[in-house]
């Protein structure tokens, strides 16, 4: 109740802009963080650039998991935020030291008003870019005010030794009339000390102006010799530390390049890379820019890299000791073709592979590795977690090295869609599955080719699997019958929450092959009487009422919305 009512406390606060001084100069640190949120849930730009830019504490979190439901941020909160973080590097009641912009982006892209990761990226280092240009500007004017100190203070000193020098010949005249008795010689040598040390002191003037011109002179070649030859010294100039996921194209490519490649108030730091029609010398020079100890995941997806640009690129990885995520999606890597100098760039990128100490996630899109599962994953130095190889043309021998390997069992996710499955291949998933039993929470087997008879085979082993909470197999020809074993097989497993089932075979349009592909089934129009799949959906929900799962495990064959391509885990 107490948490409600200060919620509805600062919608009310946060409402009305006209208020915001009287209550913005007797806020306590505790009220900063309920008011942020509810200027964000409510979208109130002026009060989240106010709360920000006077920001109590060193570290501000925004984004993160969000709840099922809850509404991303508005884009104009995001920017009203980026805003005041830069403002808050030149007033003092900012203590801000740390950004953290994780997960802030929205993927689901059916919302207007919010921000992708994308256009979240180009923005952050935009931000990034204008902290840079005014702390230069602000250093401009330090510099001008130094200069115009510096010519004050020589032209008080050059006054001072014109006085001195007055006095001095005065006093020397004056000694000269008085002392008629005094020996010349005594006057003469008190006239060479007197002029040595009035010549010693227009040296130290003129040396002291002569050592500022050439400062001047030669500071501009110096920072660019500097920036050329040395790397940036980033610990004397970061303020505020940025953390967020990055997603770059060929378009934002420059501006992210130029956010990471020189010293500012603001640092990037990136948590998950995502990258997108980029080529391999491209993706290594962002590499070389991040900082080591923030990268956890890269992702790199529709880049003609090949086999040599992965060689390239995964070397690269290794400095980063956090790194324990790699996806590479749709990356022309097709050893289905020989290729002049393909088996010594293939030996590089599994030498490249094994130097990741901390993966456990390795996800493997349509990059076609017949029969070389065994030389990529062998040379892994720690058993995988999550092991995505979809699109992948196993063989029979790959299936089989991979039941008998470290990472069988401690597989948590493990996704082998569209991969063609026969009889040879079910001895080796029986046994996989065995080793994966006390593990293994999601699996998918979307467009593999099962039919009754295959996926019988298999449903004894995969009702052992007693941590299972998703299980894909959408694009498989089943028949009605098939379809409701596999139903009575997933309501007996307790732990699991979702069955993402195909289409039975008696739901389509008469004409269809006896094994029809996943290309097949995807694209062959199905039946419009209503009253065909009514009878699938009684069936199933039978099924349900007399294993009392009607509350915790969802049915469906919604493909569009419950497959692992369309959907993020990360």
């Amino acid at each position: 109740m107490v948490l409600s009512l200060v919620s509805l406390c600062a919608r009310e606060v946060v409402s009305d802009h006209s208020s915001s001084p009287s209550w913005l100069s007797c806020l306590p640190r505790e009220l900063y963080r309920p008011l942020l949120e509810a200027a964000f849930a409510h979208c109130r730009p002026l009060a989240v650039g106010e709360l920000v830019q006077r920001w109590p504490e060193r570290t501000l979190s925004i984004g993160g998991q969000r709840i099922h439901g809850q509404i991303p941020p508005n884009r104009l909160c995001i920017q009203a935020l980026l805003l005041a973080a830069v403002r808050g590097l030149t007033d003092r009641r900012c203590a801000l030291q740390v950004l953290d912009l994780c997960g802030l982006q929205c993927d689901e892209g059916r919302l207007e008003d919010s921000m992708g990761g994308w256009s979240l990226t180009v923005a952050v280092c935009s931000t990034l870019l204008q902290a840079r240009a005014a702390a230069s500007r602000g250093h401009r004017r330090d510099g001008e005010r130094e200069r115009k100190r510096g010519l004050h203070t020589e032209r008080a000193r050059d006054g001072t030794v014109k006085r001195d020098r007055g006095l001095e010949s005065r006093k020397r005249g004056m000694e000269g009339e008085e002392g008629a008795s005094v020996d010349c010689g005594d006057n003469r040598g008190e006239e060479s000390i007197i002029q040595t040390r009035v010549l010693s002191e227009e040296d130290t003037v003129r040396s002291v102006r002569r050592r500022m011109e050439l400062h001047r002179r030669n500071e501009p070649q110096q920072n660019a010799s500097n920036s050329s030859s040395s790397s940036p010294d980033w610990d004397q100039a970061v303020v505020v530390r940025v953390r967020a996921d990055l997603f770059i194209n060929a378009r934002s490519w420059e501006r992210v390049r130029g956010a990471l490649s020189l010293p500012g108030p603001m640092r990037l730091y990136c948590r998950y890379l995502r990258v997108e029609e980029l080529p391999a010398p491209s993706v290594a020079s962002l590499l070389e820019l991040l900082p080591r100890d923030g990268l956890l995941g890269l992702d790199i997806r529709y880049a003609s890299l090949g086999v040599s640009g992965l060689a390239l690129l995964l070397p690269l990885l290794e400095p980063f000791p956090r790194l324990h995520s790699l996806r590479l999606h749709y990356c022309n890597l097709d050893l289905q073709r020989s290729q002049p100098g393909q088996q010594g760039a293939l030996q590089d990128m599994c030498r490249g592979l094994g130097a990741l100490k901390r993966l456990r996630r390795l996800s493997l899109t349509a990059l076609r590795l017949p029969g070389h599962l065994r030389l990529l994953l062998s040379s892994l130095s720690q058993p995988l977690e999550v092991l995505e190889l979809p699109y992948l043309s196993l063989t029979p021998a790959d299936l089989s090295y991979l039941s008998c390997s470290p990472h069988a069992s401690s597989l948590r996710e493990l996704d082998l869609s569209e991969n063609r499955l026969d009889d040879s291949s079910v001895p080796s998933l029986r046994r996989l599955f065995s080793q994966a039993e006390s593990c293994l929470t999601q699996l998918s087997l979307c467009g593999c080719g099962l039919s009754d008879v295959l996926l019988g085979a298999l449903l004894p082993s995969l009702s052992r699997c007693r941590t299972l909470r998703t299980l894909r197999l959408a694009l498989n020809p089943l028949t009605r019958n098939g379809l409701v074993s596999l139903a009575w097989m997933a309501a007996g497993i307790p732990s699991l929450r979702l069955l993402l089932y195909p289409y039975p075979l008696e739901d389509y349009e008469p004409g269809l092959p006896p094994l029809p592909s996943s290309a097949q089934l995807l694209d062959w129009p199905l039946l419009q009487e209503s009253e065909v799949r009514e009878l699938t959906l009684m069936q199933l929900e039978e099924v349900l009422t007399a294993k009392g799962r009607q509350h915790d495990l969802l049915m469906t064959s919604d493909f569009l919305k419950y497959s692992t391509d369309l959907t993020g885990e990360d």
